[in-house]
């Protein structure tokens, strides 16, 4: 493939955005809005992270790139799709830092990010990964919340616009599954 023709290129199961786009068209489009995303992302870390807000919206895109073939729906489907991209790339990115670091003792987990060390952000991340997983068993709605607010760095309003809900009841969901991830992260 050319380096004109892009990521999405002539691939045959090139993913497309709400209008028809190309991926790499769409995500051009909404470049600043992942932007903005994964700062609030990532400012949580304190800088403490090896992940550079440029970096997560390239990784992310690469993601999308990467997934299975389809079209959005729409915006709210678009940054849904992004979050849990957003989510893998931290996790996959927590996975590799705490495989560098074999040997170490572990630590207790808070969900107060911005005291937390680079070693203990991945440590952070993959307990709060497990415990996400099991509370979306428990209700999806929940699980996709936190997903969207802590993995995909969307705020209140773009949680509820993804989730087609009120932000009164992101609002109720996101303090509900903060309780039960904290219970859950401190057993």
């Amino acid at each position: 493939m050319s380096s004109s023709s892009g990521i999405t290129g002539n691939h045959p199961e090139t993913r497309h955005s709400p209008s028809g786009e190309p991926l790499d068209l769409a995500v051009s489009q909404a470049y600043q809005e992942l932007r903005a995303i994964a700062h609030r992302r990532l400012a949580g870390y304190g800088g403490a992270g090896t992940l550079s807000t440029t970096a997560l919206v390239n990784e992310t895109y690469l993601k999308l790139a990467d997934s299975s073939p389809g079209e959005w729906g729409d915006r709210a489907h678009f940054l849904a799709v992004a979050s849990i991209a957003m989510r893998h790339v931290i996790v996959d990115r927590a996975r590799e830092h705490a495989a560098l670091k074999r040997g170490g003792s572990p630590r207790a987990v808070t969900l107060d990010e911005e005291s937390a060390t680079a070693d203990e952000q991945a440590e952070i991340v993959l307990q709060l990964n497990e415990a996400l997983d099991r509370l979306a068993e428990w209700d999806a709605r929940l699980g996709r919340v936190v997903e969207c607010r802590f993995f995909g760095g969307l705020t209140e309003a773009e949680t509820a616009e993804v989730l087609g809900v009120t932000v009164r009841t992101v609002q109720r969901d996101w303090v509900k599954a903060r309780v039960l991830l904290r219970n859950a992260l401190e057993s």
